[in-house]
């Protein structure tokens, strides 16, 4: 294995690949992070993930309660990950648009 700036013919000290990885730096690393359920409200299915996010809601999950955040859109909802495209318009920006579209058409 070459790493950048290394020639082949170098080798690392006691042949051991993992000399010149620098290792994780100290006290920069949260140490808030909890279980969190993340409930996708466009597929309404629910994941639990570590996290430090902050919440004020709770759910049962699994039989645990757990704190809850709510997202937009997941892979269980994105078009990319499902294969089915589907219209999530959680601000009315697709009524608006096409509102403004009718009375331009009007004109």
């Amino acid at each position: 294995m070459v790493f950048q700036g290394e020639t082949k013919n170098k080798k690392l000290e006691n042949n051991n690949i993992y000399a010149r990885i620098q290792p994780m730096k100290k006290d920069i690393h949260p140490d808030n992070f909890r279980p969190v359920v993340f409930f996708d409200n466009a597929s309404e299915t629910s994941f639990l993930i570590s996290s430090t996010v902050r919440t004020n809601e709770k759910t049962t999950y699994n039989g645990k309660e757990y704190p809850m955040y709510r997202i937009e859109i997941s892979s269980a909802s994105h078009p990319f990950y499902t294969g089915n495209e589907k219209v999530i318009d959680t601000a009315g920006r697709v009524d608006r648009f096409n509102k403004r579209r009718a009375a331009s058409a009007k004109k």
